[in-house]
């Protein structure tokens, strides 16, 4: 007969935090979210390992999902810049999604290889062209026209007037030469480039070897940038860090233009990741880019699950069936389970393998997050960070458009199962020979407008950092190690919002008399 588990499936809300005793080192500026993204070696004595050991790690642990509604480059720039790691979506042409990626890598960096370079020769016409196409205003001039020529100048907006300059104007005749540039030397450091930077007040530094030729630029806006982002994610040559989402179908062509564009994670996109074929996928990117080729897999819901896709080979597993906001899977299929009982289930499975092995495999926990405290709740069950779609899909850096509903500022969100996604290989069982959708697991809906991502999630981190003080955490670790949870009655939940008065709506204030 089938297997029937006694215990309910049971949800982030049906749980709540007991406090611990919260010490004067307690506070929110020093609670540390660094959180591990893919599997590394430790002692097993060590429990729960250090994150830094990682291969890769975030500076906050919540990432953003594979979905046309959510991760775009403009969102995966803002997302981690602000410490957390997004994924661009799967379900879009190789190339599309391969320039998404490119985009966010090009977006920032210490060093920058030159993007818009041109021959002394070019005319102004040709360098407005070149910034519309790229949008950069600062322009390498060298010998040939390439990102390794000979400098011979730079050429900036300031160089010219719009209307005023003749387009036919030799770039020569406008640039900066290179006898009154500043430049650094190969084999410098960003610090000293930086310093180079200040002490001559330069917008670009422009780095060149023993024979003159180009070889990086470094601008001061990059430098200001960091400042106002200290938790911002980079990698070694100081680009920003980004995720792609793949699928068991085409990842033999997707993998390498992924990888060549610069992506430093993937992901299996699928709704259910416990299958053969996510195990190919997964011995396909470490047959080819061994420990370089970093890939997540999922979704999982149970120990049986996790163990499979870690033994395939997987640097991370996703924790999850059905308890997305736009996902109707649990309703079409009656397949899933409570995010809580999944997440608690799968952390002790993560446990009991790195005990065994050495190896740690972090989790996330992805869906059935709808309040600002449920990721806390989620961190403390053990999952190592969170992916959220509906979170993001309110902000300004979201694809979905601005509509305005019933006097209310709403963007749209759809989910990857919908017609509108059209993403039939995230439900696909392969071998079926089909290419579209037979039945929805997704909808297409609207959220409600919040405005800038940056200013969101300041506070919602800021209501995790406060709740691990409560907690007696000043890291994940020890979150994970001291959290004492209870579950909740349907009466305690009443109980915890408002109850038993009026609001008070400042719209309609009586007046005193």
């Amino acid at each position: 007969m089938a297997l029937i588990y006694d215990e309910p499936s049971r949800t982030f809300g049906e749980y709540l935090l007991i406090p611990n005793l919260t010490t004067k080192q307690c506070t929110p500026a020093n609670v540390d979210l660094l959180a591990p993204v893919a599997r590394f070696k430790a002692d097993p004595g060590e429990f729960p390992p250090d994150p830094r050991k990682s291969p890769l790690t975030i500076n906050v642990p919540i990432t953003s999902a594979m979905m046309q509604s959510v991760s775009g480059a403009e969102l995966g720039i803002a997302l981690a810049r602000v410490g957390g790691l997004s994924f661009i979506f799967g379900s879009q042409s190789i190339e599309s999604e391969a320039e998404m990626v490119r985009q966010v890598k090009n977006y920032k960096a210490g060093f920058v290889v030159s993007d818009s370079n041109l021959r002394p020769d070019a005319r102004l016409a040709d360098a407005l062209a070149l910034t519309r196409r790229t949008g950069h205003s600062t322009v390498a001039i060298t010998d040939d026209g390439t990102p390794t020529g000979r400098l011979q100048g730079i050429l900036t907006s300031r160089d010219y007037r719009i209307g005023h300059t003749p387009l036919d104007t030799a770039v020569r005749d406008l640039m900066t030469p290179f006898e009154a540039i500043h430049s650094g030397r190969a084999g410098i450091t960003l610090q000293q480039a930086n310093e180079l930077i200040w002490k001559h007040k330069l917008n670009c530094l422009p780095i060149i070897d023993a024979q003159q030729r180009l070889v990086y630029l470094v601008f001061r806006k990059d430098h200001d940038a960091h400042q106002e982002h200290p938790l911002e994610n980079v990698d070694k040559e100081k680009r920003l860090v980004i995720g792609a989402g793949i699928n068991s179908r085409d990842f033999t062509e997707r993998v390498p233009a992924l990888m060549e564009a610069g992506a430093d994670v993937l992901c299996i996109d699928s709704s259910d990741g416990y299958s053969e074929w996510q195990r190919d996928t997964i011995e396909f990117v470490k047959s080819r880019y061994g420990s370089r080729g970093l890939v997540g897999a999922g979704n999982v819901v149970d120990r049986e699950g996790f163990l499979y896709l870690v033994e395939s080979g997987a640097d991370f597993v996703k924790v999850g069936i059905g308890g997305g906001s736009i996902c109707i899977t649990r309703e079409q299929k009656g397949i899933g389970r409570g995010q809580a009982s999944a997440v608690i289930e799968v952390a002790r499975a993560r446990d009991e393998y790195f005990r065994k092995t050495g190896h740690y495999v972090p989790i996330c926990s992805d869906g059935g997050i709808s309040q600002d405290y449920h990721v806390t709740l989620a961190l403390a069950m053990g999952a190592d960070f969170v992916m959220m779609g509906r979170y993001f899909a309110r902000f300004d850096e979201a694809p979905g458009r601005k509509v305005r509903i019933n006097n209310q500022t709403m963007k749209e969100y759809w989910g990857e199962g919908s017609n509108r996604a059209r993403n039939w290989q995230r439900y696909d069982h392969g071998g079926s020979g089909k290419t579209q959708l037979e039945f929805e697991e997704g909808v297409d809906s609207y959220v409600p407008y919040a405005g800038k991502l940056k200013d969101n999630l300041d506070v919602t981190l800021a209501k995790v950092r406060s709740t691990m003080c409560n907690c007696g955490s000043l890291n994940l670790r020890e979150l994970y190690q001291r959290a004492r949870l209870t579950v909740a009655s349907s009466v305690s939940i009443h109980e915890g919002g408002v109850h038993d008065v009026i609001p008070r709506d400042m719209r309609s204030v009586p007046s005193e008399t």
